[in-house]
């Protein structure tokens, strides 16, 4: 398993859609959300609810420890 950074979730986000190769667009139909919201996501605008940071780490094989960047 990899490890990553303490870093906060929407750095870890964007380098984990790169490292899938997904567009936020990509992202945003496997989620059923909006490509504003991903993107939203990815500069701190808002952050995904309970139920999509599941989703979120089941689509890239993670804990949500890792996804939210903590240990």
């Amino acid at each position: 398993m990899q490890k990553y950074e303490k870093m906060d979730f929407q750095h870890n986000l964007k380098m984990l859609r790169s490292a899938k190769g997904m567009s936020q667009c990509e992202l945003a139909k496997v989620i059923h959300t909006t490509l504003k919201t991903i993107s939203h996501w990815e500069t701190g605008y808002s952050e995904p609810s309970i139920q999509q940071l599941i989703m979120l780490a089941d689509i890239f094989d993670v804990t949500l420890d890792d996804l939210v960047g903590r240990e």
